[in-house]
Formats: C-alpha cells, sequence, structure tokens
C-alpha cells in the first residue's frame, strides 16, 4: 500500500513519525531536495517543487497510491490539492487554508461564535495603534500564517507596541507562501493555561487522541520549552474542551485528517488560540505515544488512506519533553550527553545543535536556539518531572564562542 508524503520535515522532529509509517506502508517522497536520513524509510522519492500541484500530480499518475499526507505546516494547503487532483481522502484546500491563515480562521471561528481571543488584523503601524485601543492591553501581537510561534510576542502597554509590531511584521519563516506577509493580527491576551488538543477527524467525526500542557518560557514571547502528556488528563474527555475544538473544526470546514488545535483554558471558559491541520510538533506525538500508546503518524497515515481510526489507548502513564537552551546567545562547539547518567524513566536524549551552530535566544532565535531535546515518561506526573529535572545534569553544551 503506497502512501505519498509531501516533505518529511527535520530529523530531530520528525524521523521517529516517518519510522513509524514505513512499518506498515510503502512511502513515496515527494520533496525540495534529494533525501538524506529518509532514505532508509522510502520505496521511491520525487525531487520537485512541492508548491507546485500539478507537477506533483503527473510526477505520481503512475503509481497505485492510497492517500497523500504531510506534516509540515507550509505543505498542508498543497497537500489537499493534491489529493483532490487524485481523487483521494482529506479535507478540502479550501479548509486548510482557514486553518493556515490565521485571520481566516478567527473570521470562520467569530461567524460560527465559537470561544476565541478577539483579534483586529493591522498592516501598519498605525493600524495596530487603532486595533490596540479596540483589544486592550494586554495584548498578542502574531504574524498571519507562521508556526512555532514565530514573531508573536506579548505587549503590556502602548509603549511596547511599536518594537513589538515590528518584530511580528519582520517574523520569517522558510516555506510559507499561502499567505502574503506583513499582515499582523492584534489579540486579546487569553490568560490561562494553554494546551494543545490532539485529534484524528474521519468524514467529519472527532476522535480525541492525547492532551498536551504547553510549558512557555522567554516572557513576553510564547517560547514553547516542553510539553507533558497525562493519560489519564481529564481534559481529553471535557465536555466544554471538546465541544469547542468540535465546533471550530466545523466552523473551518475541516472533515478528514489530523489536527492539533491550540486552546487556552481561561476563566471563561476554553478559547481556540489556532487550529493546526497536521500532526503536532515538538515531539508532542512521541509522548503521546509514551502515555497512552497512540500511534498518531500510522493513525493519521490511516485516516489518510480513508480508514476510519482507532485510538484506543493501551497504556496509562504520564510522558514529557522537554528542550534545552544555551544561558546566552552562542556558537554552539558540541553536545555532550553523559548517557549512564540519565535517569531510567528518561526514554530519549538527543542532541539537536550542530557543531559550529550559532544558538540566537528569543526575540532573534526561537525553537532553532534549542541544542537538546530530553524525554521521558513514568507512572506519575511528579515522576516524569523529576526524570526530567535528573536528565538536565546529564546533557551539557560546550560553547565555541559567546555572541
Amino acid at each position: 500500500m503506497t502512501l505519498l508524503l509531501v516533505g518529511a520535515g527535520s530529523q530531530a522532529y520528525r524521523e521517529y513519525l516517518l519510522r513509524s509509517v514505513a512499518a506498515q506502508y510503502e512511502i513515496h517522497l515527494l520533496a525540495d531536495r534529494e533525501p538524506l536520513w529518509e532514505t532508509p524509510y522510502l520505496t521511491g522519492h520525487t525531487v520537485l517543487d512541492t508548491t507546485d500541484v500539478a507537477a506533483m500530480a503527473s510526477a505520481v499518475r503512475h503509481l497505485t497510491c492510497q492517500g497523500v499526507m504531510t506534516w509540515d505546516d507550509t505543505r498542508v494547503v498543497h497537500t489537499a490539492e493534491l489529493a483532490r487532483l487524485l481523487g483521494l481522502p482529506g479535507s478540502e484546500p479550501e479548509a486548510m487554508l482557514r486553518c493556515r491563515d490565521k485571520r481566516a480562521t478567527r473570521e470562520a471561528l467569530r461567524e460560527a461564535g465559537v470561544p476565541q481571543a478577539r483579534s483586529e488584523l493591522a498592516a501598519s503601524l498605525p493600524q495596530a495603534r487603532a486595533a490596540a485601543a479596540l483589544v486592550g492591553y494586554p495584548l498578542v501581537l502574531k504574524p498571519r500564517a507562521l508556526n512555532a510561534s514565530t514573531g508573536v510576542v506579548k505587549v503590556d502597554a502602548p509603549d511596547r507596541l511599536s518594537a513589538g509590531f515590528r518584530l511580528a511584521r519582520g517574523a520569517k519563516a522558510p516555506g510559507a507562501v499561502e499567505v502574503a506577509p506583513g499582515d499582523v493580527l492584534v489579540e486579546e491576551y487569553l490568560d490561562g493555561p494553554e494546551i494543545s488538543f490532539d485529534a484524528a477527524w474521519h468524514e467529519g467525526r472527532m476522535h480525541p487522541a492525547f492532551v498536551a500542557r504547553k510549558e512557555c518560557g522567554f516572557s513576553p514571547y510564547f517560547e514553547e520549552t516542553g510539553h507533558l502528556v497525562d493519560a489519564g488528563d481529564p481534559l481529553l474527555t471535557d465536555p466544554a474542551v471538546l465541544d469547542v475544538v468540535a465546533a471550530a473544526h466545523a466552523a473551518v470546514g475541516f472533515t478528514t485528517g489530523w489536527t492539533h488545535t491550540e486552546l487556552r483554558l481561561t476563566a471563561q471558559g476554553p478559547k481556540v488560540v489556532e487550529i493546526n491541520a497536521r500532526i503536532g510538533g515538538d515531539r508532542i506525538p512521541d509522548i503521546g505515544r509514551l502515555a497512552l500508546g497512540v500511534d498518531a503518524a500510522l493513525v493519521a497515515a490511516r485516516v489518510a488512506c480513508g480508514t476510519a481510526p482507532d485510538l484506543a489507548p493501551d497504556r496509562h502513564r504520564v510522558a514529557g519533553v522537554r528542550f534545552h537552551y544555551p544561558e546566552a546567545d552562542c556558537i554552539a562547539r558540541q553536545v555532550v550527553i553523559d548517557t549512564p547518567a540519565l535517569p531510567a524513566p528518561v526514554e530519549t536524549a538527543l542532541a539537536i545543535a550542530l557543531p559550529g551552530q550559532e544558538l540566537r535566544l528569543p526575540p532573534h532565535g526561537h525553537v532553532s536556539s534549542r541544542y537538546a531535546l530530553v524525554t521521558a515518561a513514568a507512572a506519575t506526573e511528579a515522576e516524569c518531572r523529576a526524570a526530567l529535572d535528573k536528565a538536565a545534569g546529564a546533557v551539557r553544551l560546550e560553547v565555541l564562542k559567546k555572541l
């Protein structure tokens, strides 16, 4: 059974997904470059411009394909267009674009009455000031169509608006082409814990997978420094959360695939931050598997091929991931992991930074400033957190030069 995959992503964050899918599917990769680390998992590949949907369709018409998927934010719309051209399962491209374009998300949710932050669009600083007067302080500025919290900043007072707007408006990410750059959303700041809700969708029906509790740092930026998934998290079956997530997907028209929805748990109830029309990043699916035994990549592949998902858990644990950052901007010499010193609950300790790599903390860098990640799984949250704390002593960054 052949599955088309549009882009493989980075090895540190996506190889485990590819490995899982390759165990049950023949994978043909469509990518902008020749495969490197991906090669052992592929039965074939085509190098081409993955924004050219017609070219992708032409390249694979000789294959007998059961489905197509991507876990790259910047290719979810193109992948949906490819699925429609090839007559394969998936949500409509228009629904995918409403997820990618945060302004379109806000408009769809507003029309449907789904709880969310108040949001105004600004293409200039005067417009941002006018929007801020409507939204009020504190507020959040975010680029219209980027991900990984790139360019997202909290602004507490009017005298910080100009600097925050320049940061959000100037933020860039490779491959973001569906929405013209420059527009910034000026949004109400939602107080309360932030969570992500991963779910499979089949013909309009939601199948909840797992909830991750976010850990953020580097205020006023929203850098995600870790996540925790508890198999017994009551939010996974909380009616208010389920209702908001379901209503949000109905509003944007998403029916088939996998989504990673971010919400804030405010005093007024859960409110939608954004809908990502792909598997969660930051190794969240990995800790979801460790906590519940749910293999997000494999389930997403089955849904992409038209099969109803099975998300029954086979374990009940708590799992977490924590990312390691330098103390200050620097150039990395190497990352040293003392494996024997890692506590037993640690599942993965992985060096991310390469020798000679620049590591810059927010706002000049974001996820690219991480030098290592550690995952752990245990019977309780306290045991999991303790293992992640102890593992920090076994992971060391050697600095070549401070910047």
